[in-house]
């Protein structure tokens, strides 16, 4: 039992309870970068939802240019009911849960609003089953997520990140894994499908969709220019770097992973992107543990089973300049909401000068040489 309640603990929960009060503001500058207050935001009655606020700010005051506040806000959510369950019925249920913490980070300032990977499913990729998992798929434009958030949008003056699984009418009924960018007036600003996606583990995505098509686009916003980097790009620094060479100034990082994966990198990629491209990143991953109705395997030798593993949570935001809030619960629903200033991405980039030492030149030759058949390495 003690091992139980011990595994349910964020790093920060057993950080709080083991160091003295002495050594704390020494490890939290280790641990964060630097310490950072919490915001005065309302609670939630729901107490299956954890509801945080943070200033991450950091920008100094400057002459010529205003403070750029702006308020993001992470959601993290199990699913609601079983996955045995008619499909209508389990994406309402999760509109309804969901809908109201959108409505929850409204009231607790939040410009931008980010769920994570296929928001309104289970992730069933691991079954490799096409039915019934295919139907939760939906058209970006007009389908009911895009409906019930733009409402959301337009009633909040919020721009409105939906990471969901896309059915594209206009291309042969394909599947892609989009986020759909819904700007303060209800209207599509635009979309961004999954760059890069997984064949590792129970991640059988490509059984039901291929890499994206998009690029890396960066959307223009009345909060700032973000850029949506979907769940397994985070492995890739070339995906982050091409989000930041666009010009964005926060980066979504919308995911789905499980513990036994990836929990020891969940940290340190987003953080990472962060430091070396001079904007915010912002990842969220999926909570809970998700049984399935019919047994699979996952080529490991190990026997049949019906769930994936446990999506931990542990959402969270990293500044430019390396400081990063607490992680969100790894068992419960969570809010996360953080308050940036956008002025901080043009001082670190001074304060640092990563991008002005990168030498693009010198990695593009040798890059394109690189994705040629016949490359040879620099090997002496």
């Amino acid at each position: 039992m003690m091992n139980h309640k011990f595994s349910e603990l964020t790093l920060e929960d057993i950080l709080d309870v083991e160091i003295s009060d002495s050594s704390k503001p020494f490890i939290t500058k280790l641990i964060y970068g630097r310490e950072l207050k919490k915001l005065d935001i309302p609670t939630l009655e729901d107490d299956k939802c954890e509801v945080v606020g943070w200033h991450l700010g950091g920008a100094r005051a400057e002459q010529l240019r205003d403070p750029r506040i702006v308020r993001v806000g992470l959601i993290q959510n199990t699913i609601v009911l079983p996955t045995s369950e008619p499909i209508a019925d389990q994406r309402k249920a999760i509109h309804d849960k969901v809908g109201k913490y959108i409505e929850h980070a409204a009231k607790c300032g939040a410009n931008i609003v980010c769920m994570q990977e296929t928001w309104t499913m289970p992730f069933a990729f691991c079954t490799r089953e096409k039915y019934p998992w295919t139907e939760f798929a939906e058209e970006a434009e007009s389908g009911p997520t895009y409906k019930l958030l733009s409402t959301f949008a337009q009633r909040y003056n919020m721009v409105i990140i939906s990471p969901i699984l896309e059915r594209d009418i206009n291309k042969d009924d394909v599947i892609w894994n989009t986020a759909v960018v819904i700007g303060t007036d209800g209207l599509i600003i635009g979309k961004h499908r999954k760059n890069h996606i997984p064949r590792v583990g129970d991640f059988n995505e490509s059984t039901y969709y291929m890499e994206g098509n998009t690029g890396h686009p960066v959307f223009d916003t009345p909060f700032g220019k973000i850029a949506i980097n979907i769940c397994y790009g985070r492995h890739h620094p070339l995906n982050w770097l091409m989000f930041g060479i666009n010009g964005a100034e926060i980066v979504f990082n919308p995911s789905a992973t499980v513990d036994n994966l990836s929990e020891p990198l969940w940290p340190i990629e987003a953080r990472n992107a962060a430091i070396a491209n001079s904007y915010y990143t912002c990842a969220i991953n999926r909570v809970g543990t998700e049984q399935f109705p019919n047994e699979f395997t996952s080529g490991d030798t190990k026997p049949a089973h019906k769930e994936f593993g446990h999506f931990y949570g542990s959402s969270y935001v990293t500044a430019p300049d390396g400081a990063r809030t607490r992680g969100l619960s790894r068992y419960k629903d969570g809010l996360l909401v953080a308050e940036l200033d956008l002025n901080l991405c043009r001082q670190t980039k001074d304060e640092w000068g990563f991008k002005m030492t990168e030498r693009l030149d010198m990695y593009a030759k040798k890059l394109s040489e690189a994705s040629q058949t016949g490359f040879k390495q620099q090997i002496l």
